[in-house]
């Protein structure tokens, strides 16, 4: 029986529709088509009013507290912010805040993210995977950025960017397919 990858997918937009979550929403359809997958998608704009009062996550309601449970459990992270002013929002680094130390080690990860415009395509290098980094996680070397012009109805519409949503998913293939049969290995020998 081939082991179900645990994808888990956090969103750090405060709006619905988003451009962020469209891009999301492209990626794990893509990755579902490759691989047989479990997903969990983390919405900040669903959880940001609980999360924004919370100083840990037991003082959250228990099913915010299964979302950070699905994301320190998940085989495979995909993180996707906006970025406002610069970097990612407040509450999206509040969540990940309140994320267990420990709990994302050796944990891939893919980095996306949206803006307004090209000049803010470094959010991924320079704000996003330090704080994997913190995490020791395995940030994937290449990341998903897109701007506005890249969606339309919020939809992915640029060819560009599609090409970008399929390079990330073919690159990670390897990674996520060894990290599969690692994980039914050791519910075999369980």
């Amino acid at each position: 029986m081939q082991h179900r990858l645990k994808i888990a997918a956090v969103i750090g937009s405060f709006q619905r529709p988003s451009r962020t979550a469209a891009l999301v929403e492209a990626l794990l359809e893509r990755f579902a088509e490759r691989l047989p997958v479990d997903i969990d998608v983390i919405e900040i704009s669903d959880i940001g009013k609980a999360l924004g009062g919370a100083f840990s996550v037991s003082a959250l309601p228990e099913a915010v507290r299964r979302q950070f449970a699905a994301v320190e459990s998940a085989d495979f992270l995909i993180v996707a912010a906006p970025v406002f002013r610069g970097t990612y929002p407040g509450l999206f680094k509040h969540f990940f805040d309140l994320v267990g130390q420990n709990a994302l080690v050796d944990t891939p990860v893919l980095l996306a993210a949206t803006g307004g415009s090209d000049r803010h395509a470094l959010v991924i290098d320079h704000q996003l995977r330090p704080l994997f980094s913190f995490f020791q996680s395995l940030t994937l070397p290449i990341g998903v950025y897109g701007t506005e012009t890249d969606f339309s109805d919020y939809r992915v519409s640029s060819p560009a960017l599609q090409t970008r949503i399929d390079l990330a998913v073919e690159r990670a293939l390897p990674l996520l397919r060894a990290r599969q049969a690692r994980v039914a290995a050791e519910l075999l020998a369980a």
